[in-house]
């Protein structure tokens, strides 16, 4: 695919998938899974300070790799922000990891969100790209989306480095997306027959 990533072959893809209180845990989890399974590298990041432990919108508890803080320094091809609210606003208020995604947005370096997070962090940020994208459809996201809005359903949406889903439902789509981005559509239709996906990759 023309859209997949320029990623030396060698070196296994790397993503980061930031957690917070009251993110939605199917998005996470649909997020690096299917990722896992290509071999993606997924670090799974707390933006909670000084706690690993995360409390998720449907109230399972996970204990992330690592503390946001402490994935700073280190090169992601791709960061992917799981929705859920007040997770989505916990990300937005995460002056961190809003730094890390504008550093990887100048340097046209992939950033993902599902559901609430492209209209709370990356809208109300500048984080989008100048084409389209989706997000979780509630009025107050499409609000905040203005006119970066894709049309009504559309699933996933890739443009300028920027991928978007609008939610539970499209998660697993989401995540097969990004596996075809990092690793390429063979690959991501690969994993999509071996998890019995039923659904298309409309965005590879």
């Amino acid at each position: 695919s023309t859209k997949t990533l320029k990623i030396n072959p060698k070196i296994m893809p790397s993503c980061l998938v930031p957690l917070a209180n009251g993110s939605e845990e199917l998005e996470a989890i649909s997020i690096w899974n299917p990722l896992r399974r290509a071999g993606v590298e997924v670090t799974i990041a707390s933006v909670m300070p000084g706690s690993l432990e995360v409390q998720c919108a449907r109230g399972t508890v996970i204990k992330c790799d690592k503390l946001i803080t402490d994935c700073l320094a280190e090169k992601f091809d791709c960061v992917a922000l799981p929705g859920g609210m007040p997770g989505a606003t916990n990300f937005a208020e995460c002056k961190e990891l809003v730094t890390l995604l504008q550093e990887r947005k100048a340097a046209s370096m992939l950033n993902a969100a599902i559901c609430a997070s492209p209209a709370v962090v990356f809208a109300s940020h500048e984080l989008l790209g100048s084409g389209k994208a989706t997000c979780y459809p509630a009025p107050k996201f499409l609000e905040m989306m203005g006119d970066k809005l894709a049309p009504e359903g559309t699933t996933v949406v890739v443009d300028e480095k920027v991928a978007t889903s609008v939610g539970p439902g499209t998660a697993l789509e989401f995540g097969l997306t990004l596996v075809g981005l990092l690793c390429g559509k063979e690959k991501a239709e690969e994993i999509a027959a071996s998890m019995k996906f039923q659904g298309s990759l409309t965005a590879l």
